[in-house]
């Protein structure tokens, strides 16, 4: 008998005992069958023989009759011999009689051993065509007995291979499997390795950009402080140059003119003295002309810075000062830049500028 592996458990280990064909169905019962066709088959033989081998018991009669040639072949099976005729004994021969009685009796006897011979002789053929056909019938049984164990070790040979392929089957299924499962993790993982590193690169391309934003602003920083000193610069070759030509003019003029002036305002309000009043809308035009001007790119709470200009009738300016500090010396700076890149200065109703005015400046949202 086969071993079977358990259900549902296609890797169990299998048995060590090795592997049988399998038992055929109904094999006792064939073989009781032909036992019992053997039996019958015997008993059938035995009565036969019997049957044969005994003398029926008849009356004696005088046949006369040709002796068989013995030399001729018999036939294999003879037919049974019919039963004998009672015949009436006759009468007693008389004594010149004895010499053919004699004569007959000796050729009934030697017809009655030719027939026990011939008897014999069909009884052995058929004993011997018996045991030849059980023989035959024997080798017969013993080739299908043969055949039917090689089929059935075939169908042994068969079912265990198609088991193995379908074990190999599930294991290369298996492997398969664990393959994809290998494959999405070694996905996964290049996926989480690539999302590292965009986020490095993301990173460093930020640390790169904010480098060169503080880069940037310092290049801004120190080009802005340059343009400070060379504005401080300009700003003092200018007012070198305004007191110059402010000391031509005086001189031109026989003396000059003290004039002072205040005013408060976002973009610039002026009173001037000196012998020129402004008008009301002058503070306005001022304030429309150095408010475009002021660059201011820092703090605007509480800064304040009054500036004082000297210009001359045409509104050429001659000087600008700080007359009061708003206490931040960057937008001090800012304004002086505003008012000096503001000549120069508009005019009045009368068409000529005040000789002297201060502007109040205050950055934008102060």
């Amino acid at each position: 008998m086969m071993n079977r592996q358990p259900s549902g458990n296609p890797g169990a280990r299998t048995s060590a005992r090795p592997v049988r064909p399998p038992r055929e169905r109904g094999t006792w019962k064939a073989f009781a069958l032909a036992a019992l066709m053997h039996v019958l088959l015997g008993i059938l033989l035995y009565h036969g023989v019997n049957w044969q081998n005994n003398t029926p018991a008849g009356a004696e009669a005088e046949l006369w009759t040709d002796i068989p040639d013995l030399s001729a072949p018999t036939p294999r099976i003879a037919p049974p011999p019919a039963p004998p005729v009672r015949v009436q004994p006759a009468p007693p021969p008389a004594k010149d009689e004895d010499a053919d009685i004699a004569l007959q009796e000796k050729k009934r006897k030697q017809e009655a051993a030719a027939r026990a011979a011939q008897l014999a002789e069909q009884q052995r053929a058929q004993q011997q065509a018996e045991q030849e056909a059980e023989a035959k019938r024997q080798q017969l049984a013993a080739q299908q007995a043969a055949q039917q164990a090689a089929a059935a070790a075939k169908a042994a040979q068969d079912k265990q291979k198609q088991a193995d392929k379908q074990k190999q089957l599930a294991q290369q299924k298996l492997e398969q499997q664990k393959a994809a499962q290998q494959q999405a993790k070694e996905k996964q993982a290049d996926a989480e390795k690539a999302e590292q590193q965009k986020e490095q690169a993301d990173a460093k391309a930020k640390a790169q950009a904010d480098a060169k934003a503080q880069a940037e602003k310092a290049q801004a920083d120190a080009k802005a402080k340059a343009k400070a000193q060379a504005d401080a610069q300009a700003k003092a070759k200018l007012d070198k140059e305004r007191s110059a030509r402010l000391a031509a003019l005086q001189g031109q003029a026989g003396g000059g003119t003290n004039s002072s002036g205040d005013g408060l305002a976002k973009g610039g309000t002026g009173s001037g003295a000196g012998g020129t009043a402004t008008s009301a809308g002058y503070a306005e035009k001022v304030q429309r002309r150095v408010r475009p001007n002021i660059v201011w790119a820092g703090e605007t709470a509480g800064l304040e810075t009054v500036v004082a200009v000297r210009c001359s009738p045409t509104g050429t300016l001659l000087s600008a000062t700080i007359r009061r500090s708003s206490g931040n010396e960057q937008w001090d700076e800012a304004a002086l830049r505003a008012v000096q890149r503001s000549d120069p200065m508009p005019v009045d109703t009368n068409g000529q500028a005040p000789s002297a005015f201060t502007i109040t400046l205050r950055p934008a949202g102060g």
